[in-house]
């Protein structure tokens, strides 16, 4: 589904990418870990076209993206959450996710099944019960929640979340989860995650593989124990003993 050779970026210096290959096949839950400025952020960046990489290329499901911009990768079939949700705060939920869908080839004339269709988006995440409240009265966990589901109006290939747990108490972290991957297995079953995440007990519970990232390289790519395990990775990311 997703394939990048060689990544390199730099920023004046900074080492944000170097010679990043990975592969990820249809259906994967792949979580993204390292300590802040590793390159995970970038390498969802670089993917998603908000940055071109120095040299290397990237292709989904077999076609090179590589030169192309946000919007166009985005109708390729993927989608992505932000760390801090990226919400329009004086509009209803329901609304919210409209835009997001009507952000396609959908013309206006079929607004009514678009909405239907987002509607039952909605309840797959609980969220049906908010559809009318302004995004801006809603708790963060909630918030965290629409922000993907507008990720996922579009029947994303590759859904890339970053930090879906973030800002979460740690009451809310697994019944959050335990519904985006719920919902994503009902909405496209063969839909690839990859997601960025710190709390490792997520991680192990979630993802089925493991990268871990360390001055814009990839430090180890496996199963979550062996990875976590990893004497380079428990010194570089976890902070573990070695």
């Amino acid at each position: 589904m997703l394939s990048s050779r060689n990544l390199h970026k730099h920023f004046d210096g900074v080492v944000a990418a170097e010679g990043v290959t990975v592969e990820v096949a249809a259906g994967e839950r792949v979580g993204l870990i390292g300590s802040n400025g590793a390159g995970k952020t970038t390498f969802v960046n670089l993917i998603t076209g908000y940055l071109k990489p120095d040299s290397g290329s990237i292709a989904l499901d077999g076609r090179d993206i590589t030169a192309l911009g946000p919007r166009e990768i985005q109708r390729l079939g993927v989608a992505r959450s932000f760390q801090i949700p990226q919400l329009c705060a004086e509009m209803s939920v329901l609304d919210n996710m409209l835009v997001a869908r009507a952000c396609g080839k959908e013309a206006l004339s079929f607004w009514k099944p678009v909405e239907n269709d987002v509607i039952s988006i909605l309840k797959q995440f609980s969220l049906d019960q908010y559809s009318q409240r302004r995004v801006a009265e809603l708790p963060g966990g909630v918030r965290k929640l629409l922000d993907i589901a507008l990720a996922l109006t579009r029947r994303p290939k590759l859904l890339l979340l970053d930090e879906p747990t973030s800002g979460v108490s740690a009451e809310e972290k697994f019944p959050l989860m335990d519904t985006v991957m719920q919902a994503v297995g009902s909405t496209a079953g063969t839909t690839a995650i990859l997601f960025v995440e710190h709390d490792m007990e997520v991680v192990s519970r979630y993802a089925s593989r493991v990268i871990a990232f360390y001055s814009g390289r990839v430090l180890a790519d496996g199963a979550p124990a062996a990875v976590l395990a990893d004497p380079d990775v428990r010194r570089h990311v976890t902070g573990a003993e070695a």
